[in-house]
């Protein structure tokens, strides 16, 4: 035979023996916990043989004596490694030294596991674990004696003591969620809900219808001194006598009719309720009328400027109305059920067109002269919500919006369909604003409510770019949840003293000048709950609150009672 035939078989043969000796040494050493072990390592020593394999046929022909001598010489040294490595009952004979060192570290991590003793560990944790787990009842039933078992609760029983049984519980009512669907659409007929004489109605009516003219008095008078003015707010009292029960949800709206004879007010309830009450007419309960108009809390109340007999109603379920008691009808007006409104006010002196404000931070311009209840123009602000609406008296094309954390003055005639942008920002509030308004003659002043516990009086004599912060007055303005919030507003008669409402003890309504100074605190033996809401006649010295239950409470000078 030829030297290659020669050589490739002897390679052959070494590598087939190779193979035996690694599985004998494997078998040997590695513990039945390691199977999956070894079993891998075979895979991967078969792996490295058949490459060596590949690798010797590649060899190049020329096999001489010097390269037989040279891989003897190898081998031996190779023995020569295995002997420094040894390990006692191992045969690293006829192996590479990298896998004589990896079957030595499996070796060793083998008698390392088994050191640890795992397995009787997990025994023992286990003995632990069912000696800690209670043991079965082992208590038997109780026996039943002629058919009678353990006794039991009559009462669960439902049966009588003498043992006849029980009517049944009527089933409690469920619950219905509380759902306010709109009124119908157009004129609601004027229906009072708590009274029934159809006589007395009917001269109510005539009361109200007579009020279709305003006074021929000239009311446009200048400020009074502030000794004069203090003189007349001491001279208010209230008492028994004018204290009302007029809705029966808190308070969210009230106006004072401007009647220099008759004392009439008017209130706006969470239930869609508008309430009017005649402080003239004896006995008192008669001379309450409550109406149903709306479905939402009516947010905002006005009596028309150009005919006193008519009243204005906005409500958060998207309407306004008018109260007109001639017709003894509620006339609609504006009507967007897709939105919620929070406040409007005239824009024209003759009541024509309005400013309605939107709790999403739209605006709407409507027109009453305009058939239909739909608006003119509708325009979104700059603002997220848009809380009340005041416009300015003299210069009527301006008007002010209280919203989150800002204040904005705009001017109507530069409304757009898209996005208005106010001419000015006030941006001294760090909560959310209550309201703002500027003050009833001449518009100089603008006041603020915010839950920051601040009022906030600016000077809006010149409305430019920026209007100054004059006067900050401390006031405790977190009312919670339950009362409504408090709104400062301006006195008609006295344009630089501010009314609100009080969260201290005794109960009060308290009146600020436009310094910060106190000028009057409301209170008495009658008035034991909050006024959040107050308003103050235009010409008389009448002032009246109401608060959370849907009372009222009237102060007015001695001589008009």
């Amino acid at each position: 035979m030829c030297p290659k035939s020669l050589s490739e078989k002897n390679s052959n043969n070494e590598v087939a023996c190779n193979k035996t000796k690694i599985k004998k040494t494997c078998r040997r050493i590695i513990p039945p916990k390691m199977k999956n072990t070894s079993s891998k390592a075979e895979s991967m020593l078969q792996n490295s043989s058949s490459a060596v394999h590949t690798e010797s046929n590649k060899l190049q022909p020329k096999r001489t004596a010097d390269a037989m001598n040279l891989s003897v010489d190898v081998e031996s040294s190779q023995d020569g490694d295995s002997d420094e490595d040894t390990t006692p009952g191992l045969d690293f004979s006829g192996l590479s030294p990298y896998e004589r060192k990896r079957l030595k570290n499996i070796s060793e991590n083998a008698d390392f596991f088994a050191s640890l003793q795992l397995s009787e560990s997990a025994a023992r944790l286990r003995e632990m674990i069912e000696k800690r787990q209670p043991p079965k009842s082992k208590r038997k039933k109780p026996k039943r004696e002629n058919g009678i078992g353990c006794r039991r609760s009559m009462r669960l029983l439902k049966v009588d003591p003498s043992g006849v049984s029980l009517p049944a519980a009527p089933t409690p009512p469920t619950l219905v969620a509380d759902e306010t669907p709109l009124l119908p659409p157009g004129p609601l007929e004027m229906t009072s809900e708590n009274q029934d004489n159809n006589e007395r109605f009917k001269g109510f009516l005539q009361t109200w219808t007579g009020m279709s003219k305003p006074s021929s008095k000239n009311t446009e008078k200048g400020l009074s001194s502030i000794k004069s003015y203090k003189a007349n707010l001491n001279g208010m009292v209230i008492s028994e006598d004018t204290v009302y029960k007029v809705t029966t949800g808190p308070v969210f709206s009230m106006a004072l009719h401007p009647s220099e004879t008759r004392t009439l007010v008017a209130v706006g309830a969470k239930f869609g309720q508008v309430g009017l009450c005649d402080l003239t007419q004896q006995p008192k309960e008669d001379g309450v009328y409550v109406f149903h108009p709306h479905s939402q809390p009516v947010s905002c109340l006005y009596f028309s400027p150009a005919n006193p007999a008519h009243i204005l109603s906005l409500s958060y379920d998207g309407t306004l109305r008018c109260g007109d008691f001639s017709r003894a009808i509620f006339e609609e007006v504006y009507r967007n059920e897709r939105s919620s409104f929070s406040s409007f006010d005239f824009l024209a002196e003759d009541a024509s067109t309005l400013i309605v404000g939107h709790w999403d931070g739209n605006m709407s311009l409507v027109d009453r002269r305009t058939p239909g209840t739909s608006y003119e123009k509708l325009t979104s602000s700059s603002m997220g919500k848009i809380r009340t609406v005041h416009v300015h008296p003299v210069h009527r094309q301006y008007f002010i919006t209280a919203g989150l954390r800002d204040t904005h003055i705009y001017d109507a005639r530069q409304l757009n369909s898209r996005r208005s942008q106010p001419l000015i920002s006030l941006t001294e509030h760090t909560k959310s604003i209550a309201s703002a308004y500027f003050s009833p003659l001449t518009g100089n002043r603008v006041v603020t409510t915010c839950a920051d516990c601040n009022l906030r009086i600016f000077d809006s004599s010149c409305i430019s770019s920026k209007i100054p912060l004059l006067t900050t007055i401390r006031h405790n303005t977190f009312t919670g949840r339950w009362l409504t919030r408090f709104q400062a507003m301006w006195d008609p008669k006295q344009e630089d003293c501010v009314i609100v409402g009080s969260m201290a003890h005794p109960r009060r309504v308290e009146i600020f000048h436009e310094t910060g100074k106190r000028v009057h605190s409301f209170g008495g033996e009658y008035l034991v709950s909050v006024c959040s809401i107050n308003a103050m006649h235009p010409t008389r010295y009448i002032l009246a609150g109401g608060n959370s239950s849907g009372k009222i409470h009237v102060f007015m000078n001695e001589k008009s009672c």
